[in-house]
């Protein structure tokens, strides 16, 4: 007998000295699988990370192996091998668990800014459209008309207005608009209900290849959630008239291949105006998905929302300052507008074997935009006023596909990733023109059918040597722009195509377990409206971009976490808005570069603090010394906010965000005046209930949300006066919320 067990001791340690490969699934307590885990083995130094189907492959192992399993939010587990897992797939279940910061090892994420960015979303989530962007380090937005515009958007010492030099996405699908009726870019994102969002995938800088058309500053992906665990009711009712309701319905009981749910959200308000807004929008949004033979993910979602508003405008300071108007008055109550859009997209992920996957989604998207504005009151029409009307009508069709495949040289470890796509947009009636009243068409400006396309191309490769990852990757983008202006008395279609190649490289370098340093370098573009560019406005199609990064992230100690980048940005040219036009024109090269500091702190698994800062420097390369300003150009901001996460049944934070003064022109004779607002949430959950207060603007601070320098003039005046036009920020409001789980 003895010889028998000695002949087994050798037949399974002669195995064990044959190191082998072994794959596995991470899933967790609903049966769902994980992305981005991390598997290491502790005793070959080994390590894997989770494809989307949870699966991994991971080298050298051998019988009696411990592999640590560990990803935020969840329990990390210790496995050991055993014989049969080198014949079978190894199965893990994680637990969930408190999002802790001590949990955090940067040298094992994928990316670190986007896990952190992921853990400011769950300990302190979006409950308003408005603060979706708000998640983005370092985004500050503006809001014109109290939830019916875009809102206007800061970011690196830009204005971006609408979304001119950021790539926004919601599952793959584009949601800035190219030539739009209101502003190149326009990006209007009240079709995402914030409850339904999983992740926010997010970069700064023209450094990624996945991302054409606006990313110049900055990308930001939001990826909705395939389940909900739960449905749940909402309503909330604060001041001003305003009130919220949401249901989230789980339409398909928890089960290994299907989930499907549903979500329906109305908002209203009158706002704090002296003529109420009378807004209101309707969200409806409805997601399924199913596996197929686990190694394919199809998800159908469906999504519609319509809004209408009235607005008070912009309103000149000088009207307030004599005391004609409040701050809340207005100088033409008739401006206003409504707009709606459907969305159908389909998604597939297929998985070719272990180290390969290839994902693709189709979208078709219908939208209307019709917006009554009057930047100038009677500076150009003293009889009727300046009212103008923007409107269009629009299809977008488009599909993505990307294929990554993991590969392993030696000690090297290679990610390559390459895909090809196309965006179609059929923009009918496409208008600016003089009105009266909303109803009277005094002079149309422009008024025209548009088609445009954007086909591309990128390859992007992340090559993984011990401590150090270079990653070269470029894109191709190639566009076609058609105009039928509906004002010329003869038929012609005016036409331009153009392309652009635009690559980038990048490496990182994880100097021990807790720091990392970066360098990113790349060229982007923003393409230019389609009637700019045919009616030779400009020569310059696709504006490019050039930027550098330098930064590190670097976790002193375990409850602490610094992250901080030097950067700079050059751009052929970019835009500016015209206020008495209603436009944006092209304007010539520009410069910024500055710095961004971020800190993230976690006393204990329920108190959390952040903040984020920005300091930028943005001038024309073109103007003059003292004449070279960038009208809007932030210069600092600082965002920071304490929260706690289910303390005794308690929940929330105080939030507070600084933009500083900056120049409203380009001589800096004009200022755009700075704030400080806070704003404040609690709530306490009781079993299935969750009852809520929350405090916007806490000090009733005056505040300014957006400003411009516009030149003006009022019924009564025969000058024209150029100074500051403001859309009041909102003062103290409070509203309470009452939440139902089932």
């Amino acid at each position: 007998m003895k010889y028998y067990f000695l002949f087994m001791i050798l037949v399974f340690g002669c195995g064990s000295l044959k190191a082998q490969n072994i794959t596995g699934k991470i899933i967790n307590t609903e049966k769902q699988p994980i992305e981005g885990a991390y598997v290491f083995n502790k005793q070959s130094k080994k390590h894997a990370h989770t494809l989307e189907n949870g699966k991994f492959l991971l080298e050298n192992n051998q019988v009696g192996d411990s592999l640590q399993v560990g990803i935020l939010g969840y329990k990390t587990a210790t496995y050991v091998l055993i014989p049969s897992d080198f014949k079978d797939e190894v199965n893990i279940v994680l637990s969930a668990a408190i999002f802790e910061l001590q949990e955090i090892v940067v040298s094992e994420q994928l990316n670190p800014l986007k896990t952190i960015a992921q853990m400011d979303l769950k300990v302190n989530p979006v409950n308003s459209s408005q603060e979706i962007l708000r998640k983005v380090p370092g985004l500050f937005i503006g809001q014109h008309a109290g939830g019916g515009k875009a809102e206007q958007l800061f970011l690196r010492g830009f204005d971006i207005d609408h979304g001119t030099d950021i790539n926004l996405s919601v599952d793959g699908m584009a949601v800035n608009m190219v030539s739009h009726a209101h502003g190149q870019g326009y990006s209007d994102l009240h079709f995402l209900i914030p409850e339904t969002i999983e992740k926010i995938d997010f970069g700064k800088g023209p450094y990624y290849a996945e991302s054409g058309d606006f990313n110049t500053a900055a990308y930001v992906k939001f990826k909705t959630k395939n389940q909900i665990q739960n449905s749940s009711l909402n309503f909330s009712y604060g001041q001003f008239n305003s009130l919220r309701t949401l249901g989230l319905f789980n339409l398909i009981d928890q089960n290994n291949t299907q989930n499907a749910y549903a979500a329906v959200e109305y908002t209203a308000t009158d706002g704090p105006f002296v003529s109420p807004q009378n807004f209101n929008r309707l969200n409806i949004f409805s997601k399924y998905s199913t596996l197929i033979k686990e190694n394919s993910q199809i998800s159908l979602t469906f999504s519609h929302f319509t809004s209408r508003w009235d607005a008070s405008g912009q309103i000149p300071e000088r009207s307030v300052n004599n005391g004609s108007i409040s701050r809340f008055g207005s100088i033409d109550d008739t401006e206003g507008g409504h707009t709606s859009r459907t969305n159908l997209n389909i998604e597939n992920t297929l998985f070719i074997n272990d180290q390969t996957s290839l994902k693709s989604n189709v979208f078709y998207s219908k939208y209307d935009f019709k917006l009554f504005s009057n930047f100038t009151f009677f500076l150009n029409d003293p009889i009727h006023g300046d009212q103008i009307k923007q409107q269009e009508n629009r299809s977008i069709f488009g599909f993505n596909t990307q294929l990554q495949n993991h590969k392993t040289w030696g000690n090297v470890k290679v990610l390559i990733t390459s895909g090809t796509g196309l965006r179609h947009d059929i923009i009918n009636d496409i208008e600016l023109s003089n009105t009266l009243n909303r109803k009277m068409v005094l002079q149309n400006i422009q008024l025209g059918n548009i088609n445009q396309t954007n086909m591309y191309g990128f390859f992007n490769s992340e090559f993984k040597i011990h401590k150090f990852t270079i990653a070269p990757a470029v894109r191709i983008d190639h566009f076609q722009f058609l105009y039928n202006d509906a004002l010329s008395m003869n038929y012609k279609t005016q036409a331009q195509s153009k392309s652009r190649v635009s690559p980038k490289l990048s490496f990182s370098y994880n100097q021990n377990q807790n720091i990392q340093w970066f360098l990113k370098t790349g060229i982007g573009f923003h393409s230019n409206d389609t009637r700019v560019i045919l009616n030779r406005e400009t020569k310059n199609s696709l504006p490019q971009a050039f930027g550098s990064d330098l930064g590190i992230i670097w976790k002193p100690f375990s409850k602490l976490i610094i992250n901080t980048a030097a950067w700079w940005l050059f751009l052929d040219q970019e835009f500016v808005y015209v206020g008495d036009a209603g436009v944006v024109e092209p304007s010539g090269s520009t410069r910024r570069y500055g710095l961004d500091v971020g800190l993230r702190y976690q006393l204990n698994q329920w108190f959390y603090f952040n903040s984020d800062a920005t300091y930028a420097y943005a001038r024309s390369v073109t103007e003059s010394e003292g004449n070279n300003y960038i009208p809007l150009a932030p210069i600092l901001t600082v965002t920071g906010g304490i929260s706690v996460s289910n303390y005794k049944g308690f929940s929330g934070g105080i939030r507070t965000r600084y933009l500083g003064d900056r120049p409203a022109n380009e001589d800096y004779s004009i200022t755009a005046k700075g704030y400080i607002v806070t704003d404040l949430n609690l709530s306490y959950t009781l079993k299935k209930t969750t009852l809520g207060i929350s405090a916007e603007n806490l000090f009733n601070v005056a505040w300014n949300e957006t400003q411009f320098a516009t030149e003006s003039r009022l019924k009564n005046e025969i000058n024209a006066v150029e100074e500051i036009h403001f859309t009041p920020g909102t003062p103290l409001f409070i509203k309470t919320s009452i939440t139902y789980t089932f």
